[in-house]
């Protein structure tokens, strides 16, 4: 039976076949890099199959052969400051939660380049299978951003500390056959086979017990489940990323095609440091006479 139906969205394509939900982010133009309208478009569809129980599992992907997600659109992400973090921020956790709490497995099909975001998106889903070209890592260290809505939580648990700190502070990638061997990911397989690859390897939920499957995705989520305060922190740290000066400076270098200059932001704190230091050595911090 090949039964088929398909949701009209703008940002992604939704499709229902053999009771397997796919979930494609459709903005190739931008290595499939979302936006805050992608990512409600990725939480509506993706809550819908909630309400049809004969749906074994998700998968979601990336549009075209080079990017399963570059991560947040800068153009967006330009937009945000302290004040209006939240907008994004929770539609992020958002999107994490609902992959997360839905009853079903979710697959990443990785195809391409997975980074930033992107890959947080891949660390949130139960499991990952990937092309042997697609390339794994965090970027955030490089573009001023922080990767504490997902990486900063799970990768330390899947690859180590050791190895999770690496990718982080000095934005190290894995491809495919390396990500299977650190534990990153679970399959890898070459990049003309993914999709056959991939339904044959989800067509296996529809065999296997739906209520299992639901209760033991609970059990297995439960430890790091307490881990929901780092994310609530991670969230206001990045809050105060947005809009900032390094972040700005990040971006903008990316976009322009140029090394960042984030030197010269420790010079200017220096100075910060050392006139606040020099107050102290006189006494600036004593209050004049007539406040005593």
């Amino acid at each position: 039976m090949n039964e088929s139906n398909t949701a009209p969205y703008g940002e992604i394509l939704y499709e229902v076949r053999d009771q397997v939900a796919w979930v494609t982010i459709n903005r190739p133009e931008v290595r499939n890099a979302f936006r805050e309208q992608t990512l409600d478009e990725l939480i509506h569809a993706l809550r819908s199959t909630r309400d049809d129980p004969s749906i074994s599992c998700a998968v979601v992907t990336g549009s075209g052969d080079k990017a399963f997600s570059a991560g947040g659109d800068f153009y967006a992400m330009k937009r945000l400051n302290w004040v209006n973090a939240a907008h994004w921020n929770e539609r992020m956790l958002g999107l994490a939660m609902t992959i997360r709490g839905l009853p079903i497995p979710v697959v990443a099909m990785v195809n391409g380049w997975c980074m930033g975001g992107g890959h947080e998106l891949a660390l949130w889903c139960d499991l990952v299978i990937a092309s042997d070209d697609a390339v794994f890592g965090q970027t955030g260290a490089r573009v001023g951003a922080c990767p504490t809505v997902g990486a900063t939580q799970y990768l330390p648990r899947l690859v180590g500390e050791r190895i999770a700190r690496e990718m982080i502070f000095l934005c190290r990638t894995f491809k495919g056959e390396e990500a299977v061997r650190i534990g990153l990911i679970n399959r890898v397989v070459p990049k003309a086979e993914l999709r056959q690859a991939t339904e044959e390897w989800v067509a296996q939920f529809r065999s296997l017990s739906s209520q299992t499957l639901r209760q033991t995705k609970k059990s297995l989520n439960h430890e790091s489940d307490e881990l929901y305060a780092s994310w609530q922190q991670g969230m206001e740290l990045l809050a105060h990323v947005w809009g900032s000066d390094e972040a700005m400076e990040g971006m903008n270098a990316f976009l322009e095609r140029r090394k960042p200059d984030f030197q010269k932001f420790r010079e200017r704190n220096r100075d910060v440091v050392r006139s606040y230091l020099d107050g102290l050595a006189n006494d600036e911090n004593m209050a004049p006479p007539k406040a005593r």
